[in-house]
């Protein structure tokens, strides 16, 4: 048996044991092994295992995985959803649909700093739903917005995503953070414009609270927020100007974070002891997905499958076009079903061999692939996010999916947008 179909066996069991619910960190550990040892022989495998996992593993880069999830871990515990919503609502409640538009900035900025999609969606949604509902907002529209807005955190910096997409490139992080700001802020401005019409087409979805606020008020509102996004901002300021590495400004962050909780009191022993546990167990989760990762890259590599695949694109006379064409379908159907972390472990070392020997720009690519999964968390009629949404916030699974229907239009536009003008997502580097 050649490299190649030994290469592409493993990929096919590999999904196998993705799709039986095997974790995936095993599972690509498992076979990386087995292929590399039938291609390289049993020595080589077994040196292979015992080196290759701790010289990643032991990267200073991936210092910047817990710390950002420290920092969200411990702003989450400080309850801090609930007092972005209510500082985002007295600001722009008022509006018609303001209370929507509220939810996606306050989803937005939350999600940025707790590094999960459908975690942020639900507990902004637990926060804004009821108040929605007060007002007459349509239900499904309300909870469309709140699965939709989840979605951002992981192109606005700091974001995990880009982290193990930096790590597994061996791209700068730094850079992949910048290139997500433009993108971020303009999915946030496409889904405020996507609210602003659909409370217009349909004036029975969206409503104004009639509650209007002074600007003494809404200054006040913002006591506990405005440092968060101060250090959140001096962080990512401090990478695009040079002044600290993401691991630097990562240890900021969580600093930051703590600092700010201790000063309102509102962390306390039990909230910290949490906030500790969930980064202990989601680092361990994540360094054990890079491990089992590196270890498959080492079978990919020499089973010539990135090679195979780049050759049969060119056989097959694809431009740079219709590959992405390619790429944009199998990404919305991947991230339909599969975590965030786990789209992309599975398929980067795969594919970044053809995307740079097709010429596109790794940074960039980065940013579609984390917009392409973004989307999928949200399609219909498989959508990740709007299953766990529903279930979680008992709602029927098709209302949700009509809710948010408007905005997996608004991020099909947005998407075009960035592949057509790539300087939207590279400007700032």
């Amino acid at each position: 048996m050649s490299p190649e179909i030994a290469g592409i066996i493993g990929i096919i069991i590999l999904l196998i044991l993705v799709f039986m619910r095997v974790w995936i960190g095993f599972a690509m550990a498992l076979i990386g092994f087995a292929g590399y040892m039938y291609i390289e022989g049993y020595r080589k495998a077994v040196l292979m295992v015992g080196t290759e996992p701790y010289s990643q593993i032991s990267d200073l880069a991936l210092t910047t995985v817990p710390l950002f999830i420290l920092m969200g871990s411990i702003i989450s515990n400080s309850n801090l959803g609930r007092d972005l919503y209510i500082s985002a609502s007295k600001w722009i409640g008022n509006l018609k649909g303001g209370l929507t538009a509220a939810t996606v900035v306050a989803c937005g900025i939350f999600a940025s700093v707790c590094g999960h999609t459908s975690a942020s969606a639900i507990t902004i949604g637990k926060i804004a739903m009821p108040e929605m509902k007060k007002f007459k907002y349509k239900e499904d529209f309300a909870a469309g917005t709140c699965v939709a807005g989840g979605t951002i955190g992981i192109m606005i910096p700091p974001s995990l995503a880009f982290i193990i997409f930096g790590l597994l490139t061996q791209e700068s992080i730094g850079k992949l953070f910048i290139a997500g700001v433009i993108p971020g802020v303009l999915q946030i401005l496409f889904y405020v414009i996507t609210i602003i019409i659909m409370s217009r087409i349909r004036p029975g979805w969206a409503k104004s609270t009639g509650e209007h606020h002074t600007f003494k008020e809404k200054v006040v509102s913002l006591k506990l927020t405005g440092p968060v996004i101060l250090v959140f901002l001096i962080a990512i300021g401090g990478i695009y100007a040079g002044i600290f590495t993401p691991t630097e400004a990562g240890a900021m962050g969580a600093f930051g974070a703590m600092i700010i909780a201790l000063a309102f009191r509102r962390l306390k022993w039990a909230p910290f002891k949490g906030a500790v546990l969930e980064t202990t167990m989601s680092t361990a989760m994540i360094i054990g997905l890079i491990a089992g990762a590196y270890i498959f890259m080492r079978f990919i590599t020499v089973s010539d499958i990135p090679f195979f695949i780049c050759n049969t694109v060119t056989s097959l006379g694809l431009s740079k076009v219709g590959f992405m064409v390619l790429i944009v379908i199998f990404y919305l159907l991947a991230g339909c079903v599969l975590d965030v972390y786990a789209v992309i472990i599975l398929t980067v070392p795969i594919l970044m061999p053809t995307v740079r020997a097709l010429g596109f720009d790794p940074i960039w690519y980065g940013v579609i692939v984390v917009r392409l999964i973004q989307i999928g968390l949200i399609t219909p009629p498989i959508g990740l996010d709007v299953f766990t949404f529903s279930g979680v916030m008992g709602l029927k699974t098709g209302a949700v999916f009509k809710g948010v229907t408007p905005f997996f239009i608004s991020d099909l536009i947005h998407l075009v947008l960035l592949l057509v003008i790539p300087e939207l997502s590279l400007a700032l580097l």
